[in-house]
């Protein structure tokens, strides 16, 4: 990005439009969306079919949870190679890569306790742990852990680094309170949506910082989607309403495609995103 020098002298006017000419190119630098209801949305949805998708694939098609595994790992090189080279924002990229990263971090945590027994409450603790480690990591080479931010680089690898883990950790936490504890799914749901809403009224009645509230809800909605998603599809003797994976799956996709395609259409209609 360019450097722009601000000559004191100038007059406020002058300086004003530098410094908006600034905070314009790095908005159409930053490859992360802003955070609006519309981003909740995606984020929510994109969790759920995550959830729900890994199961169709593992139990409808017969594939295999290690061969699921591979095969989303592959799939989800290819779009994050496709996404790393963008130099901007795009909705259909980015979106896709965090549904990848969704079915990818589900099936992470599959593997470790339906593979090779781990149980979910070390999962949990494993995945917290490594989150936390990511976030120190990013902060001692960064100094921010704002998604304002998001350039091309070691930055962006750390941000996609986050999201794995966060995907990752919802899905064991989310699963260890819904099965192991025996809260169920709606009663895990409605925990973690409890504490979703703590979180915001902590950020905007209290004054919590805009990061650590980003982060905290980033992390809280992956166990909700993920609680929400076992619901809608379980059958209703293990507690869930009987949808089925394939038919919550195919109705969150549908919106999911719906609203990436508004973003689309509001970012080729928004001047700062012309390229």
């Amino acid at each position: 990005m360019n450097s722009v020098l601000i000559n004191p002298v100038q007059p406020d006017s002058t300086r004003d439009d530098v410094m908006h000419a600034v905070q314009s190119e790095e908005i159409a630098l930053n490859k992360v969306p802003a955070v609006t209801l519309v981003f909740w949305l995606i984020k929510i949805l994109s969790t759920t079919v995550g959830e729900t998708g890994a199961d169709f694939l593992i139990f409808k098609l017969h594939v295999g949870l290690p061969v699921t595994t591979l095969i989303m790992g592959a799939l989800l090189l290819l779009v994050m190679a496709l996404q790393l080279r963008r130099t901007r924002y795009g909705p259909w990229a980015y979106w896709l890569c965090v549904v990848q990263v969704s079915i990818f971090g589900t099936l992470l945590t599959d593997s470790l306790v339906d593979t090779y027994g781990v149980a979910l409450n070390t999962t949990t603790m494993f995945f917290s742990v490594a989150l936390a480690l990511t976030f120190a990591l990013w902060y001692a080479c960064e100094g921010s852990l704002s998604i304002r931010s998001i350039y091309r680089g070691r930055r962006e690898y750390f941000y996609w680094l986050a999201i794995l883990m966060t995907f990752a950790l919802g899905t064991a936490a989310g699963d260890w309170l819904a099965e192991e504890i025996r809260l169920g799914y709606a009663m895990s749901a409605l925990l973690f949506l409890a504490a979703i809403g703590l979180v915001g009224m902590s950020h905007y009645l209290f004054k919590l910082g805009t990061v650590p509230s980003f982060w905290m809800a980033y992390i809280l909605t992956r166990p909700f989607g993920a609680s929400c998603g076992d619901w809608l599809s379980h059958s209703v003797a293990k507690g869930g309403l009987g949808l089925g994976v394939v038919g919550t799956s195919e109705g969150f996709a549908v919106i999911i495609v719906a609203l990436v395609a508004w973003s689309t259409l509001q970012q080729r209609a928004t001047p700062s995103s012309a390229k």
